[in-house]
Parts: structure tokens; sequence; C-alpha cells
């Protein structure tokens, strides 16, 4: 065989062996294509199994709308005095215990912390309840603060050195809050109020209360407000900022206008009721039997309007009349239970309630006892238990008695407690007989209205 042949057969030899070595290469690169194929495909199921998950977790969070929400923001400061201290640690161990009395005056205040970093603080008042006083009680709040950073201060190292101060910045208006967590449920806030007090406590200088003029125009009659200057906001503008110093002498028992009076404490509650007014009459919406058709939810704000009505005719005070509107709000409470004995069922009811809404003891025993007196036959003892005697019985010499008393037959007679209308004309006129009204000013408005109802029926009245 020639020498050329011979090559020939040598390259073509080499071409298999590399056409081999391609081919086997080729099958491993389909292998593994293959192979990426698969796992790119399950790594798209756990990604939109994942993104599915997010999405469920994402729409569950309940996210609200509240218009009229305190943003607090506060600041420890005073570290950088710590490293003159011998005891450094010990000092920053004790200031612990200081955020334990923080944690307690955010509470007692109706109060909600939103976060705590360091040794920064954001709280939040108005959610997750909305109400109507959290502006007021967010002030308080940072007062008492104040107060008990300086004890605690006094406490540690007597009355000549301190090393801490808090600042304070408070801005009030709407906000977006979300619920994060199912056990444990805490709260995200977003908004242009939330921005606007962390600012605020940005420029605030240590040891002071500073407020925005939103939050000043809510409780100006409350809180001395001293106009300090403006400051920038992005997306805002200047806003102007007012320093808290205190109570107004109308409302301070101390010269300092550092302690709040007796006046102004039965005015904030006055503010609470109408929380408390919205709380009960919902409840009782949702609580009270559809038979009662008199004792029911416009029986209960009927007698609310005609305690007002009445005590101010006896010349109550804002006190007494808070007593008595409360006393109004509960006194057929008990109803939602069951109509025997509701009177005593309301007073349970209220001594659970009226503690969150700011009463002391003595209030609620007062509002227990004007609720009590209430019970057929009434014998009230008490002026404020005249009143709300009268109010409760203040159709029987009004203009509407008619429609009013047919809504109590109509309640009677379906629980089995009355038979004809004749039957219950007869003992509308025995029981309008022998009634009186305890107040005088109840005697003027309408006793000589109830003496025609008790003429009108008798001539209704079949033997």
């Amino acid at each position: 065989m020639s020498e050329n042949n011979l090559e020939y057969i040598a390259k073509i030899q080499e071409l298999e062996k590399s056409l081999s070595a391609i081919t086997k290469e080729n099958r491993e690169l389909l292998t593994r294509n293959l192979e990426l194929i698969e796992q790119n495909r399950e790594l798209g199921e756990k990604t939109e199994k994942l993104s599915s998950k997010i999405n469920f977790e994402s729409a569950d969070k309940k996210s609200l709308r509240y218009k009229m929400v305190t943003v607090f923001f506060a600041d420890i400061k005073g570290f950088s005095k710590l490293s003159s201290e011998d005891n450094a640690e010990l000092l920053i161990d004790e200031l612990d215990s200081f955020f334990l009395i923080l944690d307690e005056i955010i509470e007692k205040h109706n109060i909600k912390k939103i976060s705590s970093i360091g040794d920064t603080l954001m709280c939040a008042g108005g959610i997750p309840k909305k109400n109507r006083t959290n502006p007021i009680e967010m002030i308080l709040a940072a007062i008492e603060v104040q107060d008990k950073l300086i004890e605690f201060q006094k406490e540690l190292f007597g009355e000549k050195h301190k090393i801490w101060e808090i600042s304070m910045g408070i801005h009030t208006g709407p906000v977006v809050a979300a619920e994060i967590g199912k056990k444990k449920i805490s709260y995200e806030l977003k908004g242009e109020t939330v921005n606007i007090a962390s600012r605020i406590e940005s420029a605030c200088e240590p040891g002071k209360i500073i407020i925005s003029e939103m939050t000043r125009e809510l409780v100006s009659e409350y809180f001395r407000c001293n106009y300090i200057g403006k400051i920038p906001v992005k997306y805002v503008g200047d806003i102007n900022l007012y320093q808290v110093k205190g109570f107004t002498p109308t409302y301070s028992i101390d010269n300092n206008g550092l302690l709040p009076n007796k006046k102004f404490t039965i005015k904030f509650q006055l503010i609470k009721f109408d929380d408390l007014e919205e709380f009960m009459l919902d409840k009782l919406e949702r609580e009270l039997p559809k038979y009662l058709y008199y004792h029911n939810l416009k029986h209960t704000i009927d007698v609310g309007i005609q305690v007002e009505i009445l005590g101010r005719g006896e010349n109550i005070t804002d006190e007494e009349m808070l007593l008595l509107k409360t006393a109004a709000l509960f006194h057929d409470s008990g109803q939602s239970i069951q109509t025997n004995g509701h009177e005593l069922i309301g007073t349970k009811i209220a001594s659970d309630i009226l503690p969150k809404f700011g009463y002391s003891s003595e209030q609620i025993t007062v509002i227990n006892e004007i609720i009590m007196a209430t019970k057929l036959p009434p014998e009230p003892k008490t002026l404020l238990q005249n009143i709300i005697c009268d109010a409760d019985l203040d159709y029987l010499g009004r203009s509407d008695f008619i429609p009013v008393s047919n809504m109590l037959y109509k309640e009677l007679h379906e629980q089995n407690l009355i038979g004809s209308i004749n039957d219950w004309n007869k003992l509308q006129v025995k029981f309008l007989s022998i009634h009186q009204y305890f107040t005088e000013t109840g005697n003027k408005l309408r006793e000589v209205n109830k003496q025609t109802q008790i003429e009108r029926l008798k001539s209704e009245i079949t033997e």
C-alpha cells in the first residue's frame, strides 16, 4: 500500500475518534441541558408557590385608615455623659427600669407603642380603637414621662446631678395602620403624619415637648402652648411648632401649671363620654332583643336627652351631669340579658366597662345607685335619682304618649305579660294616677299633659 494511502487512512481514523468524542460531549451537554430544564421547572413551581403565599399574606394583612391619630416620637439623650461616670454599665441597666415606667404611662393613657429602636420610641394614640381624646391623652402622657424622668434621676443622683434628657415630638393627623402578626398583633403606621412627628422630634431640644400647630389647635384649651418657630418638612413646607409648658390656669391646681385640677378631670371625662356613648349605643343595637319595642335603643337615647334637659333645669354641676348621662346610657343595658332584674345586671355591665373610660370607683358607685333608682316602683333618694326617674317616664306627660305607650303594650303583649288593649288602658290609668314627677322641672314640663292623658284613657276604657 502506498505511503499516501496510509496517511489518508490515519487521518480518517483520527477524524472518527474526534467525531466520537464530539458526539459523546454533545450527549453529555444534552443530558445536562435536560437536567437544567427540569431544575428550572421545579424552581418555577417553587417561585409560584412562594409568590402565591406572599400575595395571600399581603392580602390577609389588614390595613385601616384613621382620620385622627396622634403620633409621638421620643428620644433619650445624654449617653455621651456616661463616659465620665464610674459606673456607666450599671446606669444603663438602671435606665432599662425607666423604660418599664414609660411603658406603664403609655398603657395608662390609652396609647399604643408602635416601635422601639435603641433609645427612640414611637407611639400612637387613637389606634386600634378610634377616639376623640388621643391628642389630649398624648400630651398628658408626655408631661408624665417628663416628670417621671426627673424623679427617676433624683432618686439615682440627688437634686443637682442628671445625665439623661428626653426630647418629644408630637403631631396629629390621618394615618394608614397595617396589622402585623397573628398571635401578638402590632401595627405599622404610614403617612405624612408619621413623617412630620419624626421631623419635629429630630428638631426638638432635649427636655422639651414640641407639638405641631394641628395638635395645638386640639389641645390649646387645656395646655399652655408657646410658639417657638418653624421647621421645613419635605413635601409639606414650613410648619409652626409649639412647646407645651403645662396646663392652663383654668385647669391647673398649682401656679406652675404642672398638675391638673378636678375641673380638667371632669372636662376630660365629658369629652371621653362621647366615645363611651358611641361604644354603648353600638353594643345595645347589636345585643338588645328584637321584641323590645319600647326598651330599645331609641328609649336609651331619649332618656339621655331628657336627663340633660332636666339636669340643666335643676342646675346640677358638670360632674353630676356626667354621672347622670352615664347612668342613662347603662340603665337598660341589662335588658340585653333578661328583663327581670335588668337594673342590677346593668350595674354589673357598667362596673365592668366604666373603669376603661377613666371613671373612679366612687363615680361608678353613684352611677350604679342612679341606675337602681329606675326600678319600679321608683323610690329615688337623691336629686340625681329624682332626675333619672323623671327622665325614664318622661313620655307620660308628652305629646307622643300614644305611640310610645303603644310600643310598650306591643312589647309586653308579645311576652304574654298583658292581655287586651282594654286591660292595658286600665293598667295605664292606674299607673298614671299614682305616678309623680320628682323634680320641679319635671312637674312644670309634664304634669299638666299627664293629667290630660289620664282623662283620654278613661274615656277609651270599656267595662
